[in-house]
Parts: C-alpha cells; sequence; structure tokens
C-alpha cells in the first residue's frame, strides 16, 4: 500500500517543478506525488498583522514556496529518462533550509 518514495526534485522554482510535472504525466508515469511547502517563516511586524516587507518591493510578492518532487523508488529512472528525452534537468537543492548567516562563510579578521 504504501511504496517508499525518492526526491527528484527539491528547489525553488514553480516554473521547472510545472514543466516536470507535466513530462511525468505525459510520459505515462503514475504515482509520482507533487507539492510545496512554505520554507520562510514570517516575521511579526510591529502591528502585528504578519506581513513579509519582502513582498512590497518593485517586483511585487515573493516566491516564497519550496517546490518537491517525489517518485516511488522503483520508478526512479523511468523519471530520469522521461526528463531527459524532455530536456529537463531536476535539481535538488540541499541549502534551503541552511540559514542565510551560514551560507556565506567570511573568515573572521
Amino acid at each position: 500500500m504504501f511504496e517508499k518514495r525518492t526526491v527528484i526534485y527539491k528547489k525553488k522554482d514553480k516554473e521547472t517543478w510545472t514543466k516536470i510535472k507535466s513530462a511525468l504525466k505525459d510520459g505515462g508515469l503514475t504515482g509520482f506525488k507533487a507539492s510545496h511547502y512554505l520554507q520562510d517563516s514570517v516575521m511579526a511586524g510591529g502591528c502585528g498583522a504578519k506581513l513579509d516587507p519582502r513582498d512590497f518591493g518593485s517586483k511585487g510578492k515573493i516566491d516564497h514556496e519550496v517546490y518537491v518532487i517525489k517518485v516511488k523508488e522503483n520508478d526512479v529512472d523511468k523519471a530520469k529518462d522521461i526528463l531527459l528525452k524532455n530536456g529537463i534537468v531536476a535539481e535538488i537543492d540541499e541549502s534551503l533550509l541552511t540559514d542565510a548567516a551560514l551560507k556565506t562563510k567570511r573568515p573572521y579578521i
């Protein structure tokens, strides 16, 4: 009933996530899971409205979602073949949950 799944895509890129979902469906792969979740926590504003100040820049609201696609373990090779035929590269960004202060390492002087 429950099968172990392998993550083949995890990144903050909705456009590629949508392309991968479509390619897998068109390629006949069933039983894969596509999901997304909010990675960033919203800091409480002074007025308690919990508005994210990054959403009010000149470029409008920022997409803070992390997009994930998981396939059954026995379908990993088939998924790779489908993506290869469609020219899509599936990536897993391991640094998504790393604190921004830890991503850039500078020597302490």
